[in-house]
């Protein structure tokens, strides 16, 4: 049998995680970081990194790695393949077994959308996407509150919906779609128990992670919690809600100022940037490989760049890759995210301050209205100094490291529209809505037959072409809706009705009938790919995004 952890493996672990900033934000040993992950993530005992790290321990951790010490000095600190899947079976339980059953009361059977869905066949789909938020439903055990260091989940005392198949936890910007669809359904207790999560989380940890687990706390997810909270309260009329928890919403986004920005051309923006060492818990077998021979600061470099790229949500993509010439062509170990300036992300504060500012004018505090008034007006003023390009006609991402906009299609590139954050002039005084119209028509992104792709380089990355994901199209469709010119109104349509063919003849096709992240959208009815694991089925953000486009054009289609 081969011999697959060696004493020299354990000394160059302890070497390459000198650097860590101690303690972590996440506390375990085991889940987070540590010789026991180290050796059973780079045994490869399992095809997706991810299932180890969402195991449940038998044991108090203490006992377990007290164990594991003795193990490694019963086997000479060399063992073999079939050994350490033994211990880890002897010391964990199967991933999965923090729920309970949960069956939503807010559930209703016929909900007021379906009957604007002319097309039967789309209207039976829908159905089913309705009730699909059943199977997506999860409630954590009291058990996980009990005895916390058993488990890598997050407690959290009301149920929530996951995007599904791997992602067996709530994850931060995937449920501002989910909400959407939610709210849609008319399950109003559901989303609000969410968010009462999510603010919850803001409460123990000064952010929301990534997702449900103590190995996300070192890194959050695009900011949505304000967008969220602002559905749920033009839903409900709830502002009772609001105002108890006003103040830990805006600690959310102070999170985001204090940690996230810097100055560029005189102008305060935002990037990710994870500023701690180490792999992904999830991904640590990937993360450590693909790290190769870096030391030293290189290594760190590398390890907080691939953290911040999780953080925006597109891990991973050519959009944060910088080779040596500034191009976007090269591989993983070429991601240099925390130089770049996404529009997205930039899209999203600047929204989230006028949001913040309506919502404090909402509970009659008009000097913190104006407060963020006048953090919109900079945000929005920064975007279309900075980030809008005259030449091109759209916003572009700004690599700060070669201090240029970085001219590559990326379906972001028009997400000021979406956020509401732009003015019909730009500062040439040209047409925005035209100048962009004719870049996406030059672009040739909306001429795909399945919905709109993600870039236009084929690197095999997930977040590349030719696949396409939910949250991209709502961007895209409602960024063009939102600025009231026919003629976006009418490609809005378009993108939203192949958008919908391509999930439902996916749907139909696959067996069990099944929804998935990402879509292949230069054919019609086929999944994405690419990327560090499977296509996935469920899902969460998915489902929320065709929910929302029948709602809004199930009468045109």
């Amino acid at each position: 049998m081969s011999r697959l952890i060696t004493v020299l493996a354990i000394i160059a672990w302890t070497f390459s995680t000198s650097t860590f900033q101690l303690p972590p934000p996440c506390p375990s040993e085991i889940y987070c970081y540590g010789p026991l992950l180290h050796a059973v993530q780079n045994a490869e005992l399992y095809k997706d990194s991810k299932t180890f790290v969402d195991k449940k321990l038998r044991f108090n951790p203490e006992i377990v790695l007290t164990s594991f010490s003795q193990f490694m000095t019963d086997t000479e600190n060399q063992p073999t393949k079939e050994e350490l899947q033994a211990f880890v079976d002897s010391n964990f339980e199967a991933e999965g077994l923090e729920f309970q059953n949960w069956d939503p009361s807010d559930w209703i059977s016929d909900p007021p959308f379906l009957s604007q869905i002319n097309n039967s066949e789309f209207r039976n789909w829908g159905n089913r996407l309705h009730e699909g938020w059943k199977s997506l439903g999860r409630q954590i055990k009291d058990d996980v509150r009990d005895n916390p260091d058993l488990y890598s989940i997050v407690y959290v005392p009301n149920p929530f919906i996951v995007p599904g198949g791997r992602f067996r936890e709530s994850y931060y910007w995937d449920s501002y779609w989910i909400v959407k669809g939610l709210l849609i359904s008319q399950m109003n207790q559901t989303v609000r128990g969410m968010l009462d999560n999510f603010v919850q989380m803001v409460d123990m940890f000064g952010l929301i992670p990534n997702g449900g687990r103590i190995y996300y706390q070192q890194r959050s997810q695009p900011p949505m919690l304000i967008p969220m909270v602002d559905l749920y309260v033009r839903a409900t009329g709830d502002v009772d809600f609001l105002r108890e928890r006003i103040n830990l919403i805006e600690k959310e986004f102070e999170f985001w100022l204090l940690n996230r920005t810097v100055s560029v051309q005189g102008h305060t923006l935002a990037r990710y940037n994870v500023e701690f060492d180490g792999p992904r818990p999830e991904s640590y077998r990937e993360d450590f490989r693909t790290a190769g021979n870096l030391s030293g600061k290189p290594l760190e470099e590398f390890y907080v760049n691939m953290k911040s790229g999780a953080e925006s949500g597109w891990d991973f993509s050519t959009r944060w890759f910088i080779a040596e010439d500034g191009s976007n062509v090269g591989e993983l170990n070429d991601v240099k995210i925390t130089n770049i300036i996404p529009v997205d992300l930039n899209s999203f504060i600047c929204m989230n301050a006028k949001l913040l500012s309506n919502m404090f004018s909402l509970l009659g505090d008009e000097e913190k209205s104006q407060l963020y008034l006048d953090k919109f007006i900079k945000w929005k003023e920064a975007i279309q100094m900075v980030l809008w390009n005259e030449e091109e006609g759209v916003w572009l991402d700004y690599d700060m490291l070669n201090s240029r906009s970085r001219n590559y299609f990326y379906a972001s590139n028009i997400s000021p529209l979406w956020a509401e954050c732009w003015d019909p002039i730009s500062p040439q005084n040209s047409s925005v809505i035209n100048r962009v119209l004719d870049y996406l028509d030059r672009s040739q992104a909306t001429k795909l037959v399945g919905g709109i792709p993600t870039s236009m380089e084929n690197s095999g990355q997930q977040w590349d072409y030719p696949n396409g994901w939910a949250p991209l199209q709502h961007l895209m469709v409602y960024g063009l809706e939102n600025s009231a010119d026919p003629r976006a109104k009418a490609l809005a349509f378009d993108i939203a009705r192949k958008w919908l063919d391509n999930n439902f003849a996916a749907y139909e096709q696959s067996v069990p009938n099944s929804m998935f992240e990402k879509y292949d959208v230069t054919s019609i009815g086929l999944p994405g790919g690419g990327g560090e694991y499977d296509v996935q089925l469920g899902f969460g953000w998915t489902n929320g995004v065709v929910i929302d486009f029948l709602n809004n054009y199930g009468d045109r289609l």
